[in-house]
């Protein structure tokens, strides 16, 4: 098992370029199925779950080419309907492929998802949806067998705005006949980024990023390429590394609309903040204030995806904060590995109570998920002694090269398998 080894007590300095966003690109590799065209994606991140999705994508037949961070995709051979068990068991969002497979064939086959452990994830919104278009959906086994004769655009109102029911809805409603209303859909950027892709393909969608999204069928689709946008959650992690080490870190290659909540909160914990286009700067502050309430919510608000880095930090914040996880409601399992560490935190139900202690220390403790994961590495930069993070195969489905990024930063860090 590889694990991750840091020496805590350095101030982190440098600069760090953000790679591309896990969360754009998967629904974008999806989407090159759709259209029987050629894709070429820039800024691919480096990552286990962009392989795992690239091997999904070989198994249903289609050619792929990939130099660095650039992806070549022709989906013009595809001879395949059954998405592999295997592969489905290791990524969650690989259900995603249910949309664009039957936008594509009309028909596909897979197995209940995968991936982290932060409680239920149920995909009945996704199969309602894909249902009101005129799927049939047969579940056995296991295994999800969907078809469709022909898909009709209708309107769909979504109990909860699902980033995965939203995205697969999308892609199922390109092709279909007639227009399709997606109603409480929801607004992340990730959903932007795939409007704005199919777009350049040839679909016709208006509304991402707000909550009501319009999707006019078509059956012609062209070449397109592509530049995914940038990983807001990695940016925010290494703006939280920077705050909890003491240090001075710039961060490039990041829109700063998608931050907004991030940064709201580290200034409420004493960080000062420049940004300009695309590019921003955190200094920590002598002493991290508490936060008097972060609440995950979808899209513009605080993300679920960054609550357990923010438990980290203030684990060593002036006071006492509180954490309102509304989003997920099994993801504070990162804490018991914190409390180790010396952290003061009482967790009730969806709630974290965290009391800020002077210092943590270095301890063994293990990644649960990707983000908590991230959270302990990010403990341990501040810990006193030795931290050692095992399990860090769920850090690498998120973070291109994370270590030798810290590393980089003047982090005394190394992985060891």
């Amino acid at each position: 098992m590889e694990k991750i080894i840091v020496e805590g007590g350095r101030k982190l300095t440098g600069e760090v370029i953000v790679s591309g966003a896990k969360n754009a690109v998967l629904p974008i590799l999806a989407a090159t199925v759709i259209g029987a065209n050629e894709s070429t994606i820039f800024n691919v991140p480096k990552l286990k779950d962009v392989e795992v999705m690239e091997k999904i994508l070989l198994s249903l037949g289609l050619n792929i080419k990939r130099i660095d961070n650039m992806m070549w995709i022709d989906s013009k051979p595809l001879n395949n309907i059954k998405i592999p068990e295997e592969l489905v068991r290791e990524m969650r969002s690989s259900i995603i492929l249910m949309g664009a497979m039957l936008a594509r064939t009309g028909e596909v086959i897979a197995s209940y998802p995968g991936g982290c452990e932060i409680g239920p994830r149920p995909i009945d919104m996704h199969l309602k949806g894909l249902r009101e278009l005129g799927a049939e959906i047969e579940e056995s086994h296991g295994f999800i067998y969907a078809k469709a004769k022909e898909l009709k655009g209708c309107e769909i109102q979504l109990d909860y705005p699902s980033v995965g029911a939203t995205e697969n809805i999308m892609l199922a409603a390109t092709r279909a006949k007639g227009t399709t209303v997606i109603r409480n859909a929801a607004r992340e950027p990730e959903i932007v980024d795939l409007q704005n892709y199919l777009n350049k393909a040839g679909a016709k969608i208006s509304g991402a990023g707000t909550s009501v999204i319009i999707i006019e069928g078509v059956n012609e689709f062209k070449d397109v390429s592509h530049n995914t946008i940038p990983d807001r959650i990695v940016a925010g992690t290494y703006m939280v590394a920077s705050a909890i080490t003491g240090g001075e870190i710039i961060i490039k290659n990041v829109v700063i609309e998608h931050l907004q909540a991030i940064i709201a909160k580290l200034k409420e914990a004493g960080c000062i903040i420049y940004n300009d286009n695309n590019s921003l700067k955190v200094i920590a502050p002598k002493k991290i204030n508490s936060i008097e309430m972060i609440q995950t919510l979808p899209y513009p608000g605080f993300p679920t995806d960054m609550q357990a880095q923010m438990m980290a930090l203030l684990t060593i914040a002036n006071g006492t904060s509180i954490i309102s996880e509304t989003v997920f409601e099994n993801r504070f399992k990162h804490a018991e590995e914190l409390i180790r560490m010396g952290a003061n935190i009482k967790i009730f139900g969806r709630v974290a109570v965290i009391k800020g202690v002077k210092e943590l220390t270095g301890a063994k403790v293990s990644a649960k998920d990707l983000r908590g994961g991230a959270s302990l590495i990010l403990a341990g930069l501040a810990a006193r002694g030795t931290t050692v993070v095992d399990n860090v195969h769920h850090v690498e489905r998120g973070y291109e090269n994370f270590h030798l990024v810290l590393e980089g930063l003047g982090a005394n860090i190394e992985k060891i398998n």
